[in-house]
């Protein structure tokens, strides 16, 4: 059996890690237009730079919840049958031991360069414009996809979605496109779809199934069914 796993801020939130912005447009007192736009980065570069390296250093003290072990379990379990999607710029589902994800709007955890594009692994600041590794232009910005540029690996999702035999879709608002697009291209494909997320996302209505609750608990509950429970 196929199976993606799409994720979204709602099971790292379990981690500590900030959801996105709240009801006002805000992302931790910042409008969204300031710190999560290209525009904004033309505008004010070394308030966006702070920002993301405030943020990448609270994602390196956050830890991987039960929900990401669970999806890391299951993907030992099935291996290739699984393609985790995450909406999410944090390196949890790694750090829980997934190897098989898909970071659709980039990684905290990585820069990208604007003169040559190479996207290096990256834990430092970046407010200072250091020199980008491979070609020594200082051009790093964060490797986040922002409101107007185009999400990662679009295709391989596309993909992926359209021919799995269960979609699951875990901590995510249902109001963010394309991902939110995903359950309706999985159901039309024949698959199976399921929700657990803390209330009914924005879609919820197109799923076969949602569960409500804790992705900590929620998660490894599913993979219990799925796989079997763990021994003890």
């Amino acid at each position: 059996m196929r199976v993606v796993v799409l994720t979204g801020a709602g099971i790292s939130a379990e981690s500590g890690v900030r959801t996105f912005r709240d009801s006002g447009g805000l992302w931790e007192g910042h409008d969204v237009a300031d710190v999560a736009t290209p525009e904004g980065f033309a505008r004010d570069p070394e308030l966006v730079q702070r920002f993301y390296d405030a943020r990448r250093r609270a994602v390196r003290e956050a830890r991987p919840n039960a929900a990401h072990r669970a999806l890391a379990r299951l993907e030992a379990a099935i291996e290739d049958d699984l393609l985790v999607v995450t909406q999410n710029v944090d390196d949890l589902h790694e750090r829980a031991g997934s190897q098989r994800v898909v970071h659709m709007h980039g990684e905290l955890r990585r820069a990208r360069c604007q003169a040559c594009h190479h996207r290096p692994a990256w834990d430092d600041d970046l407010v200072d414009a250091p020199p980008c590794p491979a070609c020594g232009e200082r051009a790093l910005r964060p490797d986040v996809v922002w409101f107007g540029e185009v999400p990662y690996e679009l295709d391989r999702i596309a993909d992926a979605v359209s021919s799995c035999d269960l979609f699951v879709s875990v901590g995510t608002s249902g109001s963010v496109y394309p991902a939110a697009g995903y359950v309706a291209l999985a159901a039309s494909s024949g698959a199976s779809t399921l929700e657990l997320n803390l209330e009914p996302s924005e879609v919820a209505h197109v799923f076969d199934e949602v569960r409500t609750g804790p992705a900590a608990e929620l998660v490894p509950e599913w993979v219990d069914e799925l796989i079997g429970a763990p021994t003890r």
